[in-house]
């Protein structure tokens, strides 16, 4: 049984898609063991405490620093001592020793078909407003895994969403959520959860084709 910690900012449509995804046995082989947010006011939290997950707060803005915050923040997920973390939409950084004692073992679903649209000030509705601004006509979402850099870890799926003439960055952020993020997230997890995907001196090995819905 894979144990899971999840990392939320907001409400938690991810999660929930996991959650769902776990009732319905297309994740097989694992249990979420807490949801952490670094939002006291995430539905997120809600939402783990409706189906009796702990839920865990853990904000930069109760420490007096950054660094005292990552070595906080790396010791209480050292303490839950995951096989995998989930970033379902978690927008702080995860800092680099947390990265360096989990390697291979954190992924992250990311709202645009990386490289395009990602790095540092990408994030929630600004992916789909910079999208929108640049007159793409095919965008999506992309899981990787997590390095030192900022959505530069390897990719294990994306899947593409048409952008529509009509589009708002709201619309189009609701399109790229129900067409591919709430489908790629739950295959990946179930494929690392199966041993069919993991990853190996920097490159994803074992990858299995992530079924269309």
């Amino acid at each position: 049984m894979l144990k899971t910690v999840v990392c939320v900012s907001g409400g938690g449509t991810n999660l929930q898609a996991i959650l769902d995804a776990l009732d319905n046995g297309s994740i097989t082989n694992v249990k979420i063991e807490a949801v952490i947010s670094n939002n006291a006011g995430a539905k997120a939290l809600q939402r783990a405490e409706s189906r009796g997950i702990p839920g865990i707060l853990m904000t930069p803005k109760a420490y007096p620093d950054r660094e005292s915050f990552n070595a906080a923040f790396t010791e209480e997920m050292c303490r839950l001592a995951p096989d995998l973390i989930v970033l379902a939409g978690f927008l702080v950084k995860i800092p680099e020793e947390m990265v360096c004692r989990f390697d291979g073992r954190i992924i992250n679903i990311h709202p645009s078909l990386i490289p395009s649209f990602c790095g540092v000030g990408y994030y929630g509705l600004k992916v789909h407003e910079k999208a929108l601004e640049r007159g793409v006509k095919v965008t999506g979402a992309t899981v990787h895994f997590v390095n030192e850099g900022m959505d530069e870890g390897p990719i294990i799926a994306q899947k593409a969403v048409a952008v529509e003439e009509d589009d708002t960055p709201e619309s189009l952020q609701r399109r790229v959520m129900e067409q591919a993020e709430w489908v790629l997230l739950p295959q990946a997890i179930n494929a690392i959860a199966n041993g069919k995907i993991r990853v190996k001196d920097g490159k994803v090995r074992c990858v299995c084709r992530m079924e269309e819905t």
